[in-house]
């Protein structure tokens, strides 16, 4: 042993304290610590049981329907299951197209809900817009759906004609037919469009998107605003550099659950949309459909090979809520570790 090693040694031995494997604590775990440890394994056990069998179920009624199109079932733009010729590009293009307007309307809404919330409504009126909040969530949407078909579709209509004939050299805010300088012209090119329909739905999602925001902002270190303050910041300065970037995780996660929950979205869409099998880019031309919208639409009547078509069509959709959801979910659960401020 060299004489560097003996004193290291015997520096170790005389202050235990400093030595490299420091001891750590561990708790002692009785038994109802281990029944509560073994009642949360059985609960996520079982919940990945069920979404593991709910995947290989479709998969399994999906077999026959996929075995006859193949890859070209993501390409084919037609649904006609009982001549063999059927896809879902347009239902997937509708669905995503859906979803982007929905998060797109559903972010900003939701983000200034959730700040004024946290940081500048009285401690009174938070409890009540919490509670307010909430219940939006509980809503069915059913009654989102109706609302949307026989109220907010007439209302849309004048800024469907104004974002058409100013913004109408935007390819996907182009509509055919429409005759924006023509103040009697018919208004029928603009109903029953994406853009209804993902206005409807971002109602739907924002209450979701709220209160993950909200959760974050109210994590925020109350000793880093309570130094942003000391120093002079006001309370906007305060929320743009100590509480937005800690809860950047948390805008995230919270705006992709939305998108998981607006690519599922039924029977709102369904009561609103005129569905079209062809792929539609131009949000605010009437005619849309989505994957959800498509099942809903055929599940009655669908023959044994074209209820395999519609349960491939469901695979896809379970596949990309999935991946959605479990992006979402690992943004979130980083967030709540380890977010610093830049403050």
């Amino acid at each position: 042993m060299s004489s560097a090693d003996a004193s290291a040694s015997a520096e170790a031995d005389s202050e235990p304290w400093r030595s490299e494997d420091p001891v750590r604590p561990t708790a002692v775990r009785g038994f109802g610590d281990r029944v509560f440890r073994w009642q949360l394994t059985a609960a996520g056990v079982t919940v990945l049981a069920i979404m593991a069998a709910v995947g290989v179920f479709l998969l399994l009624r999906a077999t026959a329907a996929l075995k006859v199109t193949g890859f070209s079932f993501l390409t084919t733009a037609q649904w006609q299951p009982d001549v063999h010729h059927f896809g879902i590009a347009a239902v997937l293009t509708g669905t995503l197209l859906i979803a982007l307007v929905a998060v797109a309307v559903s972010f900003p809404l939701a983000l200034g809900t959730a700040l004024f919330i946290s940081d500048v409504a009285p401690r009174g009126l938070r409890r009540t817009l919490v509670a307010m909040v909430d219940l939006m969530a509980a809503v069915p949407s059913v009654v989102y759906g109706l609302w949307g078909l026989f109220f907010l579709q007439t209302h849309v209509i004048g800024l469907s004609r104004w974002l058409s004939q100013w913004l109408g050299w935007i390819p996907f805010l182009h509509v055919d037919g429409a005759q924006p300088g023509e103040p009697l012209a018919s208004s029928s090119v603009y109903t029953a469009s994406t853009f209804v329909a993902g206005l409807v739905v971002a109602l739907m999602v924002a209450p979701i998107q709220c209160s993950v925001m909200r959760e974050v902002f109210a994590q925020a270190p109350l000793g880093e605003r309570e130094g942003a303050y000391a120093l002079g910041a006001t309370r906007w300065g305060v929320i743009r550099a100590v509480v937005l970037p800690y809860g950047r995780g948390g805008m995230i996660g919270g705006t992709m659950l939305g998108l998981g929950r607006a690519l599922g979205e039924t029977i709102a869409v369904y009561l609103i949309i005129s569905p079209v099998f062809t792929i539609q880019p131009h949000i605010l031309q009437t005619g849309a459909n989505s994957v959800s919208s498509l099942i809903a639409l055929h599940y009655g009547d669908a023959s044994d090979f074209g209820m395999s078509a519609l349960m491939a069509a469901g695979l896809a959709l379970f596949l990309l809520t999935l991946a959605v959801n479990f992006t979402a979910s690992s943004v979130v659960a980083r967030s709540r570790s380890g977010a610093q401020s830049e403050a």
